[in-house]
C-alpha cells in the first residue's frame, strides 16, 4: 500500500533535517509522471494563468479555472499530497467567499491543502480555514497576485523595514495555523533567518538553499516555458527545443511521405484458402 504524504509528513521532515520536494502540474499525465518520481507534494498553482494560458500573469485565473486543475491532478496522484492555490480575489473579499472557494478545492477537486498568498493581513482568514479543517500553506514574499502593488517581479526583504515586515508576515501565519510557508524571491540570509526562526518548514522558490524545502514551476524546470527565464531557475531539460524538433522532423515526415510507413497502418487480412 502506497504512504501518503499528509502535513505530519511534513513537519516530520522539518524536524529530521530532511527536505521536502514540491513541483508545480496541472494536468492528469505530468501529475501521474511526478507521483511516480517520487516527489512529497504538487502544488496546483495559479502559475497555469501563464504557462499554460498564456496571460501575462496570474491575476485572470478563476476558481472554475483552478478546480478543473485540481481534479486532473488529483486522478494522476496515489502518494504526493495535491496543494491548490487559491486564485485572485476567491479569498480577499472577504471569509465566507474565502472558506466556501477553499471548501471546493477539497471537496470537488480532491486537494489535500490549499495555498493563499499573504502575511498579516490574511491571518485571521488562515485561522478560520484551519479551524474548520481545512489546510493551509502560506506564501510570503514575493506574492504573484499582488505584483502590480509590488511594481513587478522584484526581490522582496531588502532593506531593514521589508524584512521585518517578513519575519512578523512568517510569525503571524505560524500563529494562525499554516503547516508549511512559501517563500519567494527573498535573500539567502532573511530565508535561513525565518526557516530557523519557524517550528513548520520553509519552502523555497528563489530563496536559496536554507529552506526546508524547494519547489518549481514544471514548465521552467523543464524547459517548456520559455518567455520568463527566472534566474534561481534551474533547467533539467530543454523539452521545449525537443518539442520543436520533434515537430518539425514530424512535418517533414508527413510532406515527404516517411509517416506513416507501414508499421503504422491497418491492412484487410489475405484469404488463406482458396474459393470453392
Amino acid at each position: 500500500m502506497v504512504k501518503k504524504v499528509t502535513i505530519r509528513t511534513f513537519l516530520k521532515k522539518k524536524r529530521e533535517g530532511e527536505k521536502i520536494t514540491m513541483l508545480t502540474a496541472y494536468d492528469y499525465p505530468s501529475a501521474r509522471i511526478l507521483d511516480r518520481a517520487g516527489i512529497d507534494a504538487i502544488l496546483v498553482g495559479d502559475s497555469l494563468g501563464m504557462v499554460i494560458q498564456g496571460h501575462e500573469t496570474t491575476l485572470p485565473v478563476t476558481v472554475d479555472e483552478m478546480l478543473y486543475h485540481v481534479k486532473a491532478v488529483r486522478r494522476g496522484v496515489e502518494r504526493a499530497m495535491v496543494i491548490a492555490d487559491m486564485p485572485f480575489l476567491s479569498y480577499q473579499t472577504g471569509r465566507d467567499d474565502a472558506i466556501y472557494n477553499a471548501g471546493l478545492m477539497l471537496k470537488e477537486g480532491g486537494a489535500d491543502a490549499v495555498k493563499l498568498e499573504g502575511g498579516e493581513r490574511v491571518a485571521g482568514l488562515v485561522e478560520d480555514l484551519v479551524g474548520i479543517g481545512i489546510p493551509v500553506m502560506g506564501h510570503i514574499g514575493l506574492t504573484p497576485q499582488s505584483v502590480n502593488v509590488l511594481g513587478g517581479y522584484r526581490v522582496q526583504g531588502k532593506t531593514g523595514e521589508d524584512i521585518d515586515r517578513l519575519r512578523r508576515d512568517a510569525k503571524a501565519l505560524e500563529d494562525a495555523g499554516v503547516f508549511a510557508i512559501v517563500l519567494e524571491s527573498v535573500p539567502v540570509e532573511v530565508a535561513k533567518e525565518i526557516t530557523d526562526m519557524l517550528k513548520i518548514p520553509t519552502i523555497g522558490i528563489g530563496a536559496g538553499p536554507h529552506t526546508d524545502g524547494q519547489v518549481l514551476v514544471f514548465h521552467d524546470y523543464l524547459g517548456i516555458f520559455e518567455d520568463i527565464k527566472p534566474r534561481f531557475v534551474k533547467r533539467y531539460r530543454e523539452l521545449g527545443q525537443e518539442i520543436l524538433s520533434a515537430t518539425r522532423e514530424y512535418i517533414e515526415d508527413v510532406k515527404s511521405g516517411r509517416f506513416p510507413a507501414p508499421e503504422h497502418c491497418f491492412y484487410l487480412e489475405k484469404k488463406t484458402s482458396q474459393e470453392d
